[in-house]
């Protein structure tokens, strides 16, 4: 009959004492492995390992052996292995001579991830963006094979997905828009009506009002404002889509997402967002008016004459044209970031994150170009 080992094991019959006995075998020593991290011993105190009771050793015994020695020391007690077989002390002795020497190679330890320096990480964040830039620019080109198919075949054009986002992006968006503009064109006049009257030119408060709010403040908080109510609304409500795999349905039952899902946003957006800053526009101009009688005791009647002679029809074209561009950008970055969405629930959010901040990044970026464009143009 087979002779049957005992595995190896550790007995601590006092918090300062253990018994070591089985055969410690590689074959024999897996249940032990796991069992070391649960043994605990306070630092300074002496421990007496009692290796009398081992029967068999190999090289893998001596270093879990060896282990147990090392992690004892390393909690602060002092460990003392006695009893153990003079037979077994030359093993014990090369694997602890072998553990010193890996020990002390370069690298040894924790596998750490390589931490790159900083012109490496420059290096792979710029790679990133490029793979990024490259997937935009990939899901604008079939955003606009799929509006060139709207446009091709009129009757695949979705019209109640689109009119259900005018109404719950331009709608819904009106008493937001509404308060923020106001508030708007109540600082930029406050902001101006100490300037401007130590001068005595309490009625050109009237062109800076004006002039600022067509042209800048209004397209661009409406932007803002939308972009962080609707965009980011896109994007959770498609990575949630993604996440439930509820898109991938709809390509088995071949329904195309970006007709369903993508391309009713953007183009209700793109209607959207102008008329938003027509509204943001009459709003501000209100609020400078209210603050222009309240601290400089310009009326409304003479707010109303300045502002028709200095403010022209292409300064307030100038602010509705950046609209749906504005519009167009938002939507896309909440879609394409929604459509990224891998993962579970805590994704979606980061997505969601994603495409508020692009989007408010992309859109600054763009007005700043449109300022650009329009001063060559001398617009």
């Amino acid at each position: 009959m087979p002779v049957t080992q005992s595995p190896a094991a550790i007995m601590q019959p006092t918090p300062q004492q253990l018994v070591l006995s089985g055969h410690w075998c590689a074959q024999s020593i897996g249940a032990l492995a796991a069992r070391l991290p649960l043994l605990h011993f306070g630092p300074g105190s002496p421990v007496l390992a009692d290796a009398a009771k081992i029967e068999a050793l190999d090289s893998s015994g001596a270093w879990l052996l060896q282990t147990l020695l090392l992690r004892l020391q390393h909690e602060g007690a002092v460990p003392t292995l006695q009893e153990l077989r003079a037979e077994f002390t030359p093993l014990l002795e090369a694997v602890a001579l072998h553990r010193k020497e890996v020990d002390a190679a370069p690298g040894h330890g924790v596998i750490a991830r390589a931490q790159p320096d900083l012109l490496a990480g420059v290096g792979l964040a710029t790679l990133q963006w490029c793979k990024l830039a490259v997937e935009a620019l990939a899901f604008v080109g079939e955003c606009a094979m799929a509006l060139g198919g709207w446009i091709a075949h009129p009757s695949r054009i979705r019209w109640r997905p689109i009119l259900f986002n005018i109404r719950s992006a331009g709608v819904d968006a009106l008493p937001i828009v509404a308060v923020l503009s106001f508030l708007l064109g109540i600082v930029v006049a406050y902001q101006a009506a100490d300037q401007l009257r130590q001068f005595g030119a309490n009625i050109f408060v009237a062109d800076l009002v004006g002039l600022s709010m067509l042209r800048e403040f209004a397209p661009l908080i409406t932007a803002i404002i939308i972009a962080g109510r609707s965009g980011s609304a896109y994007a959770a409500q498609i990575g949630t889509m993604a996440v439930t795999e509820e898109i991938d349905a709809m390509r088995t039952l071949a329904i195309p997402p970006l007709e369903l899902l993508v391309l009713p946003k953007v183009l209700a957006l793109v209607i959207a967002l102008p008329l938003l800053t027509v509204f943001a526009d009459v709003l501000g101009v209100f609020g400078g008016m209210v603050m222009a009688q309240a601290q400089l005791g310009v009326g409304f009647t003479d707010f109303l004459d300045r502002f028709v002679k200095a403010v022209s029809v292409t300064s307030y074209m100038v602010g509705i044209a950046k609209a749906p561009v504005f519009a167009a950008i938002i939507a896309m970055v909440g879609c394409f970031q929604g459509l990224r969405t891998r993962g579970g629930a805590d994704n979606v959010g980061r997505q969601t994150t994603r495409s508020v901040v692009q989007s408010i990044f992309l859109v600054i970026v763009a007005d700043a170009l449109f300022s650009v464009v329009f001063s060559v143009l001398e617009l």
